[in-house]
Protein backbone atom coordinates (compact mmCIF):
# COMPACT_ATOMS: atom_id res chain seq x y z
CA UNK A 1 0.00 0.00 0.00
CA UNK A 2 3.18 2.46 0.82
CA UNK A 3 4.11 1.79 -2.71
CA UNK A 4 1.19 2.75 -4.44
CA UNK A 5 0.60 6.19 -2.18
CA UNK A 6 4.10 7.02 -3.18
CA UNK A 7 3.64 6.38 -6.89
CA UNK A 8 0.24 8.40 -6.95
CA UNK A 9 1.66 10.73 -5.22
CA UNK A 10 4.75 11.64 -7.65
CA UNK A 11 2.30 10.70 -10.86
CA UNK A 12 2.32 13.51 -13.59
CA UNK A 13 2.78 14.29 -17.06
CA UNK A 14 6.16 14.82 -18.80
CA UNK A 15 4.43 16.29 -22.10
CA UNK A 16 0.95 17.72 -20.49
CA UNK A 17 0.67 19.72 -23.67
CA UNK A 18 -0.79 16.46 -25.64
CA UNK A 19 -3.85 16.46 -23.67
CA UNK A 20 -4.86 19.40 -24.95
CA UNK A 21 -6.41 16.94 -27.98
CA UNK A 22 -8.68 15.15 -25.63
CA UNK A 23 -11.14 17.92 -26.27
CA UNK A 24 -11.13 17.29 -29.76
CA UNK A 25 -11.65 13.69 -29.34
CA UNK A 26 -14.85 13.70 -27.08
CA UNK A 27 -16.10 16.62 -29.39
CA UNK A 28 -15.92 14.28 -32.11
CA UNK A 29 -17.09 11.34 -30.34
CA UNK A 30 -19.80 13.00 -29.24
CA UNK A 31 -20.55 14.52 -32.97
CA UNK A 32 -20.92 10.90 -34.12
CA UNK A 33 -22.73 9.79 -31.51
CA UNK A 34 -25.59 12.26 -32.13
CA UNK A 35 -25.61 11.76 -35.60
CA UNK A 36 -26.10 8.19 -35.39
CA UNK A 37 -28.75 8.15 -32.73
CA UNK A 38 -31.01 10.80 -34.81
CA UNK A 39 -30.75 8.68 -37.85
CA UNK A 40 -28.49 10.68 -39.74
CA UNK A 41 -26.57 7.60 -41.24
CA UNK A 42 -29.64 6.47 -42.68
CA UNK A 43 -29.16 5.89 -46.71
CA UNK A 44 -29.96 9.35 -48.45
CA UNK A 45 -31.11 6.69 -51.58
CA UNK A 46 -33.61 4.64 -49.51
CA UNK A 47 -37.01 6.24 -48.28
CA UNK A 48 -36.57 6.42 -44.50
CA UNK A 49 -39.45 3.94 -43.93
CA UNK A 50 -38.02 1.66 -46.08
CA UNK A 51 -34.49 1.59 -44.97
CA UNK A 52 -35.89 1.31 -41.22
CA UNK A 53 -38.01 -2.00 -42.53
CA UNK A 54 -35.05 -3.32 -43.87
CA UNK A 55 -32.46 -3.10 -40.94
CA UNK A 56 -32.15 -6.17 -38.55
CA UNK A 57 -32.63 -5.18 -34.19
CA UNK A 58 -32.26 -1.98 -32.88
CA UNK A 59 -29.50 0.29 -32.72
CA UNK A 60 -29.88 0.85 -29.56
CA UNK A 61 -29.32 -2.60 -28.15
CA UNK A 62 -25.60 -2.11 -28.70
CA UNK A 63 -24.01 0.00 -25.93
CA UNK A 64 -20.29 -0.12 -26.91
CA UNK A 65 -20.00 0.81 -30.49
CA UNK A 66 -16.82 1.21 -32.90
CA UNK A 67 -16.92 5.11 -32.35
CA UNK A 68 -16.25 4.22 -28.61
CA UNK A 69 -13.65 1.87 -29.29
CA UNK A 70 -12.22 3.98 -31.75
CA UNK A 71 -12.31 7.34 -28.84
CA UNK A 72 -10.82 5.20 -26.15
CA UNK A 73 -7.79 3.42 -28.35
CA UNK A 74 -7.08 7.26 -28.92
CA UNK A 75 -7.61 8.59 -25.55
CA UNK A 76 -5.07 5.95 -24.65
CA UNK A 77 -2.49 7.22 -27.45
CA UNK A 78 -2.96 10.50 -26.18
CA UNK A 79 -1.99 9.91 -23.00
CA UNK A 80 0.84 7.69 -23.81
CA UNK A 81 2.14 10.41 -25.80
CA UNK A 82 1.85 12.58 -22.83
CA UNK A 83 4.66 10.58 -20.99
CA UNK A 84 2.75 9.35 -17.33
CA UNK A 85 5.50 8.76 -15.02
CA UNK A 86 5.55 8.16 -11.20
CA UNK A 87 9.22 6.93 -10.81
CA UNK A 88 12.80 8.70 -11.77
CA UNK A 89 15.17 6.57 -13.61
CA UNK A 90 18.49 5.63 -11.10
CA UNK A 91 21.85 6.78 -11.61
CA UNK A 92 23.60 3.66 -13.59
CA UNK A 93 27.07 5.08 -12.19
CA UNK A 94 25.98 4.08 -8.64
CA UNK A 95 24.31 1.77 -6.01
CA UNK A 96 20.35 0.86 -7.28
CA UNK A 97 19.63 -0.09 -3.63
CA UNK A 98 19.70 1.99 -0.64
CA UNK A 99 22.00 1.11 2.30
CA UNK A 100 20.98 -0.47 5.05
CA UNK A 101 21.80 -0.58 8.29
CA UNK A 102 20.82 -3.86 10.35
CA UNK A 103 20.23 -3.65 14.03
CA UNK A 104 20.39 -6.84 16.22
CA UNK A 105 19.60 -6.99 19.57
CA UNK A 106 21.60 -9.37 21.65
CA UNK A 107 20.59 -10.37 25.19
CA UNK A 108 19.63 -12.73 27.20
CA UNK A 109 16.04 -12.80 26.49
CA UNK A 110 16.70 -13.53 22.86
CA UNK A 111 17.93 -16.73 23.74
CA UNK A 112 14.17 -17.54 24.72
CA UNK A 113 12.90 -20.94 22.67
CA UNK A 114 9.23 -19.26 22.14
CA UNK A 115 10.49 -18.87 17.99
CA UNK A 116 12.21 -22.10 17.61
CA UNK A 117 15.45 -23.42 17.90
CA UNK A 118 15.80 -19.54 19.69
CA UNK A 119 14.61 -16.06 18.95
CA UNK A 120 18.35 -15.31 18.56
CA UNK A 121 19.10 -18.10 16.04
CA UNK A 122 16.00 -17.33 13.76
CA UNK A 123 17.05 -13.22 13.65
CA UNK A 124 20.61 -15.00 12.47
CA UNK A 125 18.85 -16.61 9.81
CA UNK A 126 16.79 -13.63 8.67
CA UNK A 127 19.37 -11.36 8.22
CA UNK A 128 21.52 -13.99 6.07
CA UNK A 129 18.50 -14.61 4.00
CA UNK A 130 18.04 -10.88 3.82
CA UNK A 131 21.72 -10.48 2.79
CA UNK A 132 21.22 -13.00 0.21
CA UNK A 133 18.78 -10.32 -1.53
CA UNK A 134 21.16 -7.15 -1.78
CA UNK A 135 24.14 -8.57 -3.62
CA UNK A 136 26.03 -5.37 -4.28
CA UNK A 137 24.15 -3.39 -1.99
CA UNK A 138 25.60 -1.45 1.22
CA UNK A 139 24.44 -3.23 4.28
CA UNK A 140 26.14 -2.67 7.77
CA UNK A 141 25.60 -4.39 11.04
CA UNK A 142 24.96 -3.10 14.53
CA UNK A 143 24.66 -5.01 17.61
CA UNK A 144 23.17 -3.95 21.31
CA UNK A 145 22.25 -4.90 24.89
CA UNK A 146 23.45 -2.40 27.45
CA UNK A 147 25.45 -1.07 24.73
CA UNK A 148 25.55 -0.62 21.60
CA UNK A 149 28.83 -1.84 18.61
CA UNK A 150 29.23 -1.59 15.42
CA UNK A 151 30.26 -4.82 14.46
CA UNK A 152 30.69 -4.19 10.57
CA UNK A 153 30.91 -1.27 8.81
CA UNK A 154 28.57 -0.21 5.50
CA UNK A 155 29.89 -2.94 2.89
CA UNK A 156 28.41 -4.24 0.30
CA UNK A 157 30.35 -7.98 0.11
CA UNK A 158 27.63 -10.09 2.67
CA UNK A 159 30.21 -12.53 2.89
CA UNK A 160 32.10 -9.53 5.53
CA UNK A 161 29.21 -9.80 7.77
CA UNK A 162 28.25 -13.42 8.06
CA UNK A 163 31.28 -14.30 10.41
CA UNK A 164 30.31 -11.35 12.64
CA UNK A 165 27.31 -12.23 12.53
CA UNK A 166 27.15 -15.82 13.73
CA UNK A 167 29.47 -14.52 16.48
CA UNK A 168 27.54 -12.16 18.26
CA UNK A 169 26.08 -13.80 21.30
CA UNK A 170 24.71 -12.43 25.12
CA UNK A 171 28.19 -13.27 26.79
CA UNK A 172 29.94 -11.10 23.64
CA UNK A 173 28.35 -7.87 25.25
CA UNK A 174 30.01 -5.95 27.89
CA UNK A 175 26.79 -5.46 29.58
CA UNK A 176 23.29 -6.99 29.77
CA UNK A 177 20.20 -4.29 29.36
CA UNK A 178 18.83 -2.69 26.46
CA UNK A 179 20.45 0.49 24.77
CA UNK A 180 18.21 0.61 21.49
CA UNK A 181 18.67 4.48 21.57
CA UNK A 182 21.98 4.36 21.37
CA UNK A 183 21.92 1.58 18.76
CA UNK A 184 19.24 4.16 16.94
CA UNK A 185 21.92 6.80 17.43
CA UNK A 186 24.82 5.09 15.87
CA UNK A 187 22.90 3.64 12.90
CA UNK A 188 21.49 7.30 11.95
CA UNK A 189 25.34 8.90 12.05
CA UNK A 190 26.47 5.38 9.74
CA UNK A 191 23.98 6.91 7.14
CA UNK A 192 24.81 10.39 7.53
CA UNK A 193 26.97 10.93 4.83
CA UNK A 194 25.24 8.17 2.22
CA UNK A 195 24.42 10.02 -0.88
CA UNK A 196 21.02 7.91 -0.70
CA UNK A 197 18.46 8.07 2.05
CA UNK A 198 18.87 4.79 3.55
CA UNK A 199 16.89 2.32 5.81
CA UNK A 200 17.57 0.73 9.71
CA UNK A 201 16.48 -2.30 10.46
CA UNK A 202 15.91 -3.32 14.14
CA UNK A 203 15.97 -6.79 14.90
CA UNK A 204 14.47 -7.12 18.29
CA UNK A 205 11.60 -8.68 20.13
CA UNK A 206 10.68 -4.95 21.96
CA UNK A 207 12.45 -1.94 22.96
CA UNK A 208 11.73 -0.45 26.35
CA UNK A 209 10.48 2.34 27.56
CA UNK A 210 13.25 4.28 29.02
CA UNK A 211 14.15 4.18 24.67
CA UNK A 212 11.13 5.86 23.56
CA UNK A 213 11.38 9.24 23.52
CA UNK A 214 14.33 8.76 21.24
CA UNK A 215 12.68 6.70 18.54
CA UNK A 216 9.18 9.01 18.77
CA UNK A 217 11.77 12.13 18.25
CA UNK A 218 14.25 10.56 15.82
CA UNK A 219 15.52 12.42 12.77
CA UNK A 220 12.91 11.08 9.63
CA UNK A 221 15.42 11.26 7.12
CA UNK A 222 15.82 7.20 7.04
CA UNK A 223 13.14 4.38 6.95
CA UNK A 224 12.76 2.96 10.07
CA UNK A 225 11.61 -0.71 9.98
CA UNK A 226 11.36 -3.35 12.97
CA UNK A 227 11.31 -7.23 12.23
CA UNK A 228 9.59 -8.37 15.78
CA UNK A 229 11.02 -11.32 17.24
CA UNK A 230 8.13 -12.33 19.59
CA UNK A 231 5.20 -15.00 19.72
CA UNK A 232 1.98 -13.20 18.45
CA UNK A 233 0.68 -13.41 21.88
CA UNK A 234 3.72 -11.26 23.58
CA UNK A 235 2.75 -7.43 24.00
CA UNK A 236 4.84 -4.62 22.61
CA UNK A 237 3.42 -1.46 23.13
CA UNK A 238 6.38 0.89 22.85
CA UNK A 239 6.59 -0.77 19.25
CA UNK A 240 3.57 -0.25 18.53
CA UNK A 241 3.80 3.56 19.52
CA UNK A 242 6.65 3.94 17.43
CA UNK A 243 6.25 5.14 13.66
CA UNK A 244 7.61 2.66 11.87
CA UNK A 245 6.97 -0.65 9.40
CA UNK A 246 6.46 -3.59 11.59
CA UNK A 247 6.90 -7.16 10.27
CA UNK A 248 6.15 -9.93 12.26
CA UNK A 249 8.93 -13.31 12.02
CA UNK A 250 7.10 -16.02 10.08
CA UNK A 251 8.36 -19.58 9.58
CA UNK A 252 8.79 -19.07 6.26
CA UNK A 253 10.10 -16.46 3.86
CA UNK A 254 6.99 -14.22 3.60
CA UNK A 255 8.77 -11.86 5.91
CA UNK A 256 12.46 -11.18 4.40
CA UNK A 257 9.76 -11.31 0.90
CA UNK A 258 7.93 -8.21 3.44
CA UNK A 259 10.90 -6.33 4.99
CA UNK A 260 12.79 -6.46 0.55
CA UNK A 261 9.61 -4.38 -0.71
CA UNK A 262 10.06 -2.04 2.31
CA UNK A 263 13.41 -1.34 1.02
CA UNK A 264 12.87 -1.21 -2.39
CA UNK A 265 9.60 1.30 -1.22
CA UNK A 266 12.03 3.48 0.79
CA UNK A 267 14.69 3.24 -2.04
CA UNK A 268 11.85 4.52 -4.36
CA UNK A 269 11.44 7.36 -2.17
CA UNK A 270 14.81 8.85 -1.81
CA UNK A 271 14.59 8.91 -6.02
CA UNK A 272 12.00 11.21 -5.70
CA UNK A 273 13.40 13.73 -3.66
CA UNK A 274 16.43 13.61 -5.83
CA UNK A 275 15.98 16.20 -9.06
CA UNK A 276 19.30 15.30 -10.16
CA UNK A 277 17.69 12.21 -11.75
CA UNK A 278 15.10 11.76 -14.97
CA UNK A 279 11.78 11.24 -14.67
CA UNK A 280 10.79 7.75 -16.27
CA UNK A 281 8.35 7.72 -19.01
CA UNK A 282 5.69 5.42 -18.52
CA UNK A 283 4.15 5.79 -21.59
CA UNK A 284 4.74 2.63 -23.45
CA UNK A 285 2.04 1.02 -20.80
CA UNK A 286 -0.77 2.90 -22.20
CA UNK A 287 -0.01 0.46 -25.68
CA UNK A 288 -1.33 -2.72 -23.26
CA UNK A 289 -5.28 -1.64 -22.95
CA UNK A 290 -4.90 0.48 -26.75
CA UNK A 291 -3.71 -2.91 -28.69
CA UNK A 292 -6.44 -4.99 -26.73
CA UNK A 293 -9.13 -2.41 -27.80
CA UNK A 294 -7.47 -2.54 -31.47
CA UNK A 295 -8.47 -5.96 -31.67
CA UNK A 296 -12.02 -5.35 -31.97
CA UNK A 297 -11.20 -3.89 -35.36
CA UNK A 298 -10.39 -7.66 -36.26
CA UNK A 299 -14.64 -8.11 -35.83
CA UNK A 300 -16.80 -7.95 -38.91
CA UNK A 301 -18.58 -5.34 -39.56
CA UNK A 302 -16.94 -3.44 -37.03
CA UNK A 303 -16.33 -0.20 -38.88
CA UNK A 304 -16.98 3.40 -37.78
CA UNK A 305 -18.33 4.01 -41.67
CA UNK A 306 -16.76 7.25 -42.59
CA UNK A 307 -13.46 7.04 -44.30
CA UNK A 308 -12.30 10.15 -42.14
CA UNK A 309 -12.46 8.65 -39.06
CA UNK A 310 -10.99 5.06 -40.75
CA UNK A 311 -8.04 6.37 -41.30
CA UNK A 312 -7.10 6.82 -37.84
CA UNK A 313 -8.51 4.06 -36.50
CA UNK A 314 -6.02 2.19 -39.10
CA UNK A 315 -2.96 3.60 -38.21
CA UNK A 316 -3.55 3.28 -34.42
CA UNK A 317 -2.61 0.23 -33.82
CA UNK A 318 0.69 0.15 -35.71
CA UNK A 319 1.08 3.63 -34.32
CA UNK A 320 0.88 2.32 -30.75
CA UNK A 321 2.70 -0.76 -31.62
CA UNK A 322 5.55 1.61 -32.35
CA UNK A 323 5.49 3.62 -28.99
CA UNK A 324 5.52 0.34 -27.03
CA UNK A 325 8.28 -0.86 -28.80
CA UNK A 326 10.23 2.95 -28.35
CA UNK A 327 9.78 3.08 -24.88
CA UNK A 328 10.80 -0.25 -24.29
CA UNK A 329 14.04 -0.25 -26.12
CA UNK A 330 15.18 2.78 -24.75
CA UNK A 331 14.15 2.01 -20.98
CA UNK A 332 16.70 2.79 -18.21
CA UNK A 333 17.87 -0.07 -15.85
CA UNK A 334 15.57 -0.48 -13.16
CA UNK A 335 16.25 -1.58 -9.35
CA UNK A 336 17.57 -3.92 -8.30
CA UNK A 337 14.87 -5.12 -5.83
CA UNK A 338 11.60 -3.80 -7.60
CA UNK A 339 10.56 -7.38 -8.59
CA UNK A 340 12.36 -9.75 -7.54
CA UNK A 341 15.97 -10.73 -5.64
CA UNK A 342 19.30 -10.50 -7.77
CA UNK A 343 20.04 -14.22 -7.17
CA UNK A 344 16.44 -15.16 -8.36
CA UNK A 345 16.95 -13.33 -11.40
CA UNK A 346 20.54 -14.66 -12.31
CA UNK A 347 19.25 -17.87 -11.66
CA UNK A 348 16.34 -17.40 -13.93
CA UNK A 349 18.74 -16.23 -16.68
CA UNK A 350 21.22 -18.88 -16.31
CA UNK A 351 20.17 -20.44 -20.07
CA UNK A 352 19.20 -18.33 -22.83
CA UNK A 353 15.73 -19.33 -24.76
CA UNK A 354 16.31 -20.09 -28.41
CA UNK A 355 13.58 -18.27 -29.14
CA UNK A 356 13.81 -15.26 -27.60
CA UNK A 357 17.39 -15.08 -28.70
CA UNK A 358 16.30 -15.03 -32.59
CA UNK A 359 13.40 -12.74 -32.14
CA UNK A 360 16.09 -10.43 -30.53
CA UNK A 361 18.93 -10.92 -32.95
CA UNK A 362 16.25 -9.87 -35.22
CA UNK A 363 14.71 -6.84 -34.07
CA UNK A 364 17.03 -5.72 -31.88
CA UNK A 365 20.44 -3.64 -32.68
CA UNK A 366 23.61 -5.32 -30.31
CA UNK A 367 22.84 -2.43 -27.75
CA UNK A 368 19.41 -3.04 -27.21
CA UNK A 369 20.31 -6.45 -26.11
CA UNK A 370 22.52 -5.53 -23.75
CA UNK A 371 20.19 -2.88 -22.55
CA UNK A 372 17.61 -5.34 -22.13
CA UNK A 373 20.14 -7.85 -20.26
CA UNK A 374 21.56 -5.56 -17.74
CA UNK A 375 17.31 -5.06 -17.31
CA UNK A 376 17.48 -8.64 -16.45
CA UNK A 377 20.10 -8.41 -14.28
CA UNK A 378 22.85 -10.59 -16.58
CA UNK A 379 26.06 -8.25 -16.80
CA UNK A 380 27.97 -10.52 -18.13
CA UNK A 381 25.79 -11.39 -21.31
CA UNK A 382 25.08 -7.87 -21.60
CA UNK A 383 28.98 -6.89 -21.77
CA UNK A 384 29.20 -9.23 -24.41
CA UNK A 385 26.50 -7.69 -26.44
CA UNK A 386 27.25 -4.21 -26.05
CA UNK A 387 29.02 -2.06 -29.07
CA UNK A 388 29.39 0.96 -27.01
CA UNK A 389 31.87 1.05 -24.95
CA UNK A 390 31.19 3.03 -22.15
CA UNK A 391 27.63 0.38 -21.31
CA UNK A 392 30.51 -2.72 -21.86
CA UNK A 393 32.65 -0.72 -19.45
CA UNK A 394 29.72 -0.46 -16.72
CA UNK A 395 28.32 -3.96 -17.56
CA UNK A 396 32.07 -5.60 -17.06
CA UNK A 397 32.32 -3.07 -13.90
CA UNK A 398 28.47 -4.25 -12.81
CA UNK A 399 29.65 -8.20 -13.61
CA UNK A 400 33.19 -8.04 -11.46
CA UNK A 401 35.18 -7.77 -14.40
CA UNK A 402 37.12 -4.88 -12.29
CA UNK A 403 40.49 -5.24 -14.45
CA UNK A 404 38.91 -5.31 -17.60
CA UNK A 405 36.14 -2.91 -17.48
CA UNK A 406 39.01 -0.06 -15.43
CA UNK A 407 41.27 -0.79 -19.10
CA UNK A 408 38.25 -0.37 -21.51
CA UNK A 409 36.78 2.56 -19.55
CA UNK A 410 40.28 4.07 -19.59
CA UNK A 411 40.16 5.40 -23.17
CA UNK A 412 37.18 7.14 -23.00
CA UNK A 413 36.92 10.91 -22.35
CA UNK A 414 33.67 11.03 -20.49
CA UNK A 415 33.03 11.79 -16.53
CA UNK A 416 30.97 8.88 -16.32
CA UNK A 417 33.52 6.84 -17.60
CA UNK A 418 36.11 7.88 -14.99
CA UNK A 419 34.09 8.01 -12.59
CA UNK A 420 32.79 4.08 -12.93
CA UNK A 421 37.20 3.36 -13.71
CA UNK A 422 38.07 4.93 -10.83
CA UNK A 423 35.36 2.55 -8.90
CA UNK A 424 36.74 -0.27 -10.93
CA UNK A 425 39.79 0.06 -9.47
CA UNK A 426 39.03 0.57 -5.58
CA UNK A 427 37.31 -2.81 -5.67
CA UNK A 428 40.86 -4.39 -7.37
CA UNK A 429 42.63 -2.39 -4.40
CA UNK A 430 44.61 -0.71 -7.17
CA UNK A 431 43.74 2.87 -4.82
CA UNK A 432 47.08 5.84 -6.89
CA UNK A 433 44.86 4.96 -10.31
CA UNK A 434 41.54 5.29 -8.47
CA UNK A 435 42.78 8.75 -7.04
CA UNK A 436 43.66 9.74 -10.31
CA UNK A 437 40.81 8.90 -12.11
CA UNK A 438 38.56 10.24 -9.62
CA UNK A 439 40.85 13.37 -10.24
CA UNK A 440 40.01 13.24 -14.07
CA UNK A 441 36.33 12.98 -12.96
CA UNK A 442 36.44 16.41 -11.19
CA UNK A 443 38.47 18.07 -14.41
CA UNK A 444 36.12 17.32 -16.84
CA UNK A 445 33.09 18.23 -14.72
CA UNK A 446 33.98 19.84 -11.31
CA UNK A 447 30.39 19.30 -10.23
CA UNK A 448 29.94 15.62 -10.76
CA UNK A 449 27.55 14.21 -7.92
CA UNK A 450 29.83 12.02 -5.86
CA UNK A 451 33.47 13.23 -7.22
CA UNK A 452 35.08 14.84 -4.24
CA UNK A 453 33.62 12.33 -2.18
CA UNK A 454 34.94 9.36 -3.54
CA UNK A 455 38.11 10.68 -4.11
CA UNK A 456 38.28 11.72 -0.31
CA UNK A 457 37.65 7.70 0.25
CA UNK A 458 40.21 6.63 -2.01
CA UNK A 459 43.03 9.03 -0.42
CA UNK A 460 41.26 7.89 2.93
CA UNK A 461 42.06 4.42 1.83
CA UNK A 462 45.18 4.48 0.38
CA UNK A 463 46.71 6.42 3.36
CA UNK A 464 45.24 4.29 5.50
CA UNK A 465 46.74 0.82 3.85
CA UNK A 466 50.11 2.49 4.06
CA UNK A 467 50.35 3.53 7.36
CA UNK A 468 49.16 -0.30 8.12
CA UNK A 469 52.33 -1.27 6.11
CA UNK A 470 54.68 0.68 7.21
CA UNK A 471 53.12 -0.22 11.50
CA UNK A 472 53.45 -4.03 10.04
CA UNK A 473 56.79 -3.90 8.73
CA UNK A 474 59.45 -5.81 10.86
CA UNK A 475 62.41 -5.17 8.37
CA UNK A 476 62.70 -8.18 6.56
CA UNK A 477 60.02 -6.92 3.65
CA UNK A 478 62.63 -3.63 3.42
CA UNK A 479 66.10 -6.45 3.17
CA UNK A 480 67.18 -4.94 6.79
CA UNK A 481 66.81 -7.96 8.49
CA UNK A 482 69.43 -9.83 10.35
CA UNK A 483 71.74 -12.05 8.65
CA UNK A 484 72.38 -14.87 11.70
CA UNK A 485 70.60 -15.84 14.90
CA UNK A 486 72.28 -17.41 17.48
CA UNK A 487 70.81 -18.41 21.01
CA UNK A 488 73.16 -18.54 23.82
CA UNK A 489 73.83 -21.43 25.72
CA UNK A 490 75.83 -20.90 28.64
CA UNK A 491 74.17 -22.06 31.37
CA UNK A 492 74.41 -25.73 29.50
CA UNK A 493 71.30 -26.72 29.31
CA UNK A 494 69.43 -28.08 26.32
CA UNK A 495 71.36 -28.27 22.96
CA UNK A 496 73.25 -25.22 21.42
CA UNK A 497 71.63 -24.51 18.18
CA UNK A 498 71.75 -21.86 15.20
CA UNK A 499 69.83 -20.67 12.94
CA UNK A 500 70.72 -18.78 9.69
CA UNK A 501 68.50 -16.17 8.13
CA UNK A 502 68.28 -18.15 4.67
CA UNK A 503 67.05 -21.55 6.47
CA UNK A 504 63.65 -22.35 5.09
CA UNK A 505 60.75 -22.00 7.91
CA UNK A 506 62.53 -20.00 10.02
CA UNK A 507 60.20 -16.50 9.06
CA UNK A 508 55.84 -17.45 8.64
CA UNK A 509 54.69 -16.39 5.12
CA UNK A 510 51.66 -14.25 5.20
CA UNK A 511 49.76 -17.49 4.36
CA UNK A 512 50.42 -19.79 7.26
CA UNK A 513 50.04 -16.06 9.33
CA UNK A 514 46.16 -15.88 8.67
CA UNK A 515 45.99 -19.62 9.24
CA UNK A 516 47.39 -19.94 12.32
CA UNK A 517 44.83 -16.66 13.53
CA UNK A 518 42.19 -17.35 15.93
CA UNK A 519 38.77 -17.37 13.49
CA UNK A 520 36.59 -17.50 16.51
CA UNK A 521 35.19 -14.04 15.55
CA UNK A 522 32.91 -14.13 19.36
CA UNK A 523 36.49 -14.06 20.99
CA UNK A 524 37.55 -11.09 18.45
CA UNK A 525 33.96 -9.42 19.23
CA UNK A 526 34.14 -9.82 22.99
CA UNK A 527 37.57 -8.43 23.69
CA UNK A 528 36.63 -5.39 20.82
CA UNK A 529 33.41 -4.29 22.41
CA UNK A 530 34.97 -4.53 25.74
CA UNK A 531 37.37 -1.96 24.96
CA UNK A 532 35.49 0.19 23.62
CA UNK A 533 32.45 0.31 26.46
CA UNK A 534 35.56 1.13 28.53
CA UNK A 535 36.40 4.09 26.34
CA UNK A 536 32.46 4.94 26.36
CA UNK A 537 30.91 3.18 23.83
CA UNK A 538 32.26 4.58 21.35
Amino acid sequence: MMEFTDALSALHLLRPWWCLLLPLIALLWWWWRRRTTHGGASSKHIAPHLDQALRVGSRTHRRFTPIDSLALLLVFLVLGAAGPTWSRIPNPMVTQTAPLVVVLKVSEDMLAQDIPPSRLERARHKIEDLLETRSGASTALIAYAGSAHQAVPLTDDPGLIRPYLEGLAPDVMPEPGDAAADALAMAEDLLADSPVPGAILFVTDGISTANRTAFINRDAGSTLVMLRMAPPNQATPVMDEIDAEQVDVSADGSDVAHLERLLAAAYQRALLDDDRLAWKDRGALMAIPALLLALLWFRRGWIVGTPVLLAPALLAPALLIGVSLAGMLTAAPVMAQQDATVTRRAAEQSTENPVISAITHAFLTPDQQGRWWMEHRDFDRAAQHFQDPAWQGYAMYRDGQYAEAAQLLGRLDTADAAFTQGLALIKSRQYRPAIDAFQTVLERDPDYPEGERNLALARQILDYVEETREQSDTGEEAGIGADEVVFDNESNRGEETQQTGDQEGGVLTADQWISALDTDTGDYLRQRFAVEAARGGQ
